[in-house]
């Protein structure tokens, strides 16, 4: 039987999702998370075969949740569920971990065909992104300038800081929600400031719009 957990912040994605796959032979959903920051908390502690995300979460994106998975748990096959089709979010997606790139308006056929070729180990994009398209970005992107992102040099819990501040929280409200004090906090955002270059919490909100932390909504 593999295990399967949800993580998407719509409860009608989730119990839609939930209600396909234990409809399937084989899957079960042993977990749900509305943020991204539960997420990770809950995979790491269910330990389940797959993970099935959403890239727009609060708390943490579901590209952190990604990069934070893949790295502590490799064993986790990562299933990234999107609106965008932009060439960026999929190359960053599959950089950090996953092993499937789901449009969100794929039918159910795809996501349950994906499952199962992520199982077998193998690569999944859904239509219209296609292999040949995402080899021949990333191929681009390789004889770009090799500078490192900036972003790249965050550490984990600076991004998470980044995100909960991007969403409007406090020192107070991220140590509380990060279990740190709102100094250590503080001293987060001063240092994430700095190694991104930004100089007001104006500039951080673009930053965060731009690299979609955060959406327009």
């Amino acid at each position: 039987m593999t295990s399967i957990f949800l993580a998407d912040d719509h409860a009608i994605v989730r119990r839609g999702l939930r209600a396909v796959l234990e409809n399937e032979s084989g899957f079960i959903v042993v977990g749900e998370a509305d943020n991204g920051l539960t997420a990770v908390e809950e995979v790491e502690k269910l330990r389940p075969d797959v993970l099935i995300v959403d890239v727009m979460m609060p708390g943490l994106s579901g590209l952190d949740v990604t990069r934070q998975v893949h790295t502590r748990m490799p064993h986790v096959r990562i299933l990234v569920l999107s609106m965008h089709e932009d060439e960026p979010y999929v190359l960053e997606a599959l950089r950090h971990g996953a092993s499937a790139y789901l449009i969100k308006a794929s039918s159910i056929d795809h996501i349950v065909l994906a499952l199962r070729e992520v199982l077998k180990g193998h690569r999944y994009l859904s239509p219209p992104l296609t292999e040949k398209a995402i080899l021949a970005y990333m191929h681009r992107a390789a004889a770009s300038e090799p500078t490192v992102e900036r972003y790249d040099l965050l550490t984990a819990r600076e991004r998470e800081v980044l995100h909960l501040l991007a969403e409007g929280k406090t020192h107070i409200e991220i140590g509380e929600r990060l279990s740190i004090s709102p100094r250590t906090a503080e001293t987060h955002r001063t240092n994430l400031m700095r190694k991104l270059g930004l100089h007001s919490h104006v500039d951080l909100i673009k930053f965060a719009l731009k690299r979609g932390i955060i959406s327009n909504g």
